[in-house]
């Protein structure tokens, strides 16, 4: 594959580590309140952009042997990390370990056993 494809294929996971970037800058006092829903509405947000960043970087390396899911996975759990410390300089919002490991790291295997599971032949395991 030539660079500038290749450059192309890693497009998605750069928007969506500035998206994530971004919905982390917020000020806690910035961020919408939903009620009830609210843990629940931005628990399922970290799940969401987790697995859509591992999704993002697995397309990105172009290859589905099972090293490229891991590979995909410690990416995004990497970058959870990161985030999280980006959050220790915002104001109102804290950094939570809990946070990378409950929901960041579960949106990322989520996703990557999801896919692993519907680009198998019938009747194989995921990865």
């Amino acid at each position: 594959m030539n660079s500038a494809r290749a450059l192309v294929r890693w497009l998605p996971a750069v928007v969506m580590m500035a998206a994530i970037f971004i919905f982390s800058s917020y000020p806690a006092d910035e961020l919408p309140d939903f009620r009830f829903f609210d843990y629940l509405v931005k628990k399922g947000g970290h799940m969401t952009g987790y697995g859509l960043l591992a999704a993002s970087y697995l397309y990105a390396f172009n290859r589905r042997e099972r090293k490229f899911f891991y590979f995909a996975w410690l990416l995004a759990v990497l970058y959870a990390l990161t985030d999280e410390y980006h959050q220790s300089f915002v104001a109102g919002r804290h950094p939570s370990i809990w946070d990378v490991i409950l929901f960041d790291n579960f949106g990322a295997i989520l996703a990557l056993c999801f896919i692993s599971w519907r680009s198998r032949p019938v009747g194989q395991g995921v990865l």
